[in-house]
């Protein structure tokens, strides 16, 4: 399934679409570094959900969790996740 995604990957990441369950595809963000951690396989995070039948993008809860609806303009092309910062911590962004 493909969906018309606004964000263009950062350097060194790109996107995967993968379908989670009957209308919802899971967004992974997967890096291209390679770690000792995990053997030299890829690096990946969930970035969120994408409803298909209602067009509309979901946070993480987890990679298997589907989230609340999030407004796609308060999103970065790192997560759906939007920080939640304190009106002092606002004022220095």
């Amino acid at each position: 399934m493909t969906i018309e995604f606004p964000h263009k990957a950062p350097k060194g990441y790109s996107y995967e679409f993968a379908e989670f369950k009957k209308n919802t595809v899971a967004i992974w963000l997967y890096h291209s570094a390679v770690y000792d951690y995990n053997l030299g396989k890829p690096v990946r995070t969930i970035w969120g959900f994408f409803n298909s039948k209602t067009k509309q993008y979901h946070l993480p809860i987890n990679s298997s969790t589907v989230g609340s609806v999030v407004n796609i303009n308060n999103t970065t092309p790192y997560s759906a996740m939007i920080p939640k910062q304190t009106p002092l911590e606002s004022a220095f962004v």
